[in-house]
Formats: C-alpha cells, structure tokens, sequence
C-alpha cells in the first residue's frame, strides 16, 4: 500500500481508497480527494509538513498525518 505521503515531488498519482473514519474522512473528501481522482504532489515542506498537492485545478496542502490516510497508485 502506497500513501500520498509517500509519493515522490513531481509524480501524478491516482486514489485508490480513503482510510480514516468520520469528520476526518468527511474533510479530505469535502477538498476534493476522492477516489479516482489524480493528484499532482508540487511541493514538500523541508521537515515534511505540509505537502502541497494540485487537486481538481486547484492547489491543496494537507498535514502529514492527512497524507497518511490516502492510498494512491
């Protein structure tokens, strides 16, 4: 299982599931990462947190944690 934050800088990837449950699931849904939409990673802070991601034609950055809890391909 591959995760979002993971994923290399400059890599385009797909979402395959979302793990977690309740409103943290219902919050990175509600950003627009549901599964099978791609993801483009455009940058990760020095330390790792945040990772700034192109989503939907916009740009997003998510929490490590966050990133933990989407599985892509």
């Amino acid at each position: 299982m591959k995760t979002l934050r993971q994923a290399k800088v400059g890599d385009t990837v797909r979402v395959v599931k979302l793990h977690g449950e309740g409103a943290v699931k219902r919050r990175i849904m509600d950003m627009g990462i549901t599964k099978g939409v791609e993801v483009h990673i455009r940058k990760v802070a020095p330390l790792g947190d945040p990772v700034e991601v192109n989503v939907r034609g916009y740009e997003l950055s998510l929490r490590k944690a966050d990133a933990d809890m989407i599985e892509v391909e």
